[in-house]
Parts: structure tokens; sequence; C-alpha cells
């Protein structure tokens, strides 16, 4: 049978971002708010949270600091990456730009494009799709106005599927900003983005994640029922015996294990 026409490049490209949602480019393409008049610098405060940072490195690995500086800048910049604040990082760490601009366009943590001032990360891979995020998708998608890969109109929301978020026992869920809300329903993500548009963003729980069902964690619906006493201390199972108490010859170990 005669074979469909090849597609031309660039609809293969818009078909592919069509089916596996939002996909960065690698390549800059400037614009008004990121170009080579853009400046970036870090605030005092965070110039001492970057001398902390490279404190951690020997003198001759700044390089190893790439990644929790690009962070930091980020953080500063309302939540993404022009290049001029990569290049503030290169100067720093004393390399080529490129290093850090490959490190960049590498992690999906790095938004070099602006975000909403709410970054939305729906986990959409399978505990999460078998559980609802998909009608989780559309919910947002239909409470916010903002389509799956874009940023609404005003600024206050983006919408990115992404994979695993590691919260597959609280499924479906997802990140906001640096935040896990967990055990969503359509009701509960609907009130979860009332209170974040009227700047009442629920806290965390105890333990780092807000279960929008009213659990703990992720304990299920008889709450916790092992590991209720304190973990034994160092040394628990081991050998009083004085073999292992530093006086066995390290010459003799073959011998003990028939070799």
């Amino acid at each position: 049978r005669r074979l469909p026409a090849r597609q031309p490049a660039a609809a293969q490209v818009q078909a592919a971002r069509a089916m596996s949602g939002y996909k960065p480019i690698g390549q800059h393409r400037p614009t008004a708010e990121n170009n080579d008049e853009t400046v970036f610098d870090f605030t005092d405060e965070n110039y001492a949270r970057v001398e902390y940072v490279l404190g951690k490195y020997p003198e001759n690995y700044k390089q190893s600091g790439i990644i929790p500086l690009l962070d930091l800048a980020q953080r500063q910049n309302g939540g993404w990456l022009p290049v001029a604040a990569m290049d503030k990082v290169a100067s720093i760490c004393g390399i080529d730009p490129m290093r850090v601009y490959e490190v960049a366009t590498f992690y999906t943590m790095f938004n070099r494009e602006p975000v909403g001032k709410y970054f939305i990360q729906l986990c959409g891979t399978t505990p999460c799709m078998v559980c609802g995020s998909e009608e989780i998708k559309k919910t947002i998608e239909e409470h916010t106005g903002c389509k799956e890969g874009t940023t609404s109109a005003d600024g206050l929301w983006t919408l990115r599927e992404v994979e695993c978020l590691g919260a597959c026992a609280n499924a479906p869920m997802i990140q906001l900003n640096d935040d896990y809300y967990e055990c969503l329903t359509p009701e509960t993500t609907i009130a979860l983005l009332d209170a974040c548009k009227a700047g009442k963003k629920p806290p965390m729980g105890a333990w780092g994640s807000l279960p929008m069902n009213g659990q703990v964690s992720c304990e299920g619906p008889l709450g916790k029922t092992c590991n209720t006493e304190a973990p034994p201390g160092p040394g628990f199972g081991m050998r009083p015996d004085s073999e292992l108490q530093g006086t066995v010859d390290p010459a003799s170990v073959k011998e003990h294990m028939g070799y």
C-alpha cells in the first residue's frame, strides 16, 4: 500500500509536542526580557549564600557549584533563568558559559522562560495517571484558563505535565512551586487553586507534604500501624566478640574465609 507523504520537519516537531506535552527547545531565542542587554546580579544576601556554596568545594572545583548557584539565581529571578543569570554563574565559577548552558538545558528543574507565580507541575506517570491525573489536569485547565505547557495571561499560573515526582503512594498529586499537594480530587484541586489565588496557599504538613484528603503523610485510614517504636541505636545486631573489635589480623582474613 502507498505510504503517507512524509511531514515537513516543523510539522513533525509540532506533532511530537502535541503528544508529549511541554518540551522546551535547547536553542536560546532572544526576547524582550531575555536578550544580550539583560542584566543580572546576585543580591548582597545571595552573595553570602554563593560564598557558602562555593566553600563546600576545593578552589579548583568551583564548577561543582553550578547546580546550586543556578537554583539560587532562579529563585532570585522569580522562578526562571535568563541567559544573563547563567553567564553570572559561569563568571563566578570561572568556567566557560557553555558549561553552564549545558546544565541549564539538561535539567528540567531550570526554567529558561518566565513562569507564573504558581508553577504547577502535574505528575502524569502511571500511578498518578491510573488514579486520575488526567481529570486533575482537566480541572486545573478549566479553572485557571491555563492550558498544559503554557502560562496564564495574568501571570498567575504555569501548568506543566512532568514525569514521576516520587509520591506514588498518594497519587494523584502536583508540585506547586516547592510544595507537594497529594491525594487530589477535582474538588480539593479547585479548593487549592482558590486558596492560592486568594494568597492563602495551604501550608505543608509535618512531613513536608500535604495530602488533601486529611491523612498524615502516606498513612492509611487506620493511621500508623507499624514502626511505632524508636529505632535501635548504632551497633544493634552486631556481634560483641573480640573479632570485631580491631584485633583481627588482616593477613589471616583469607584463611578464615576458606580462600
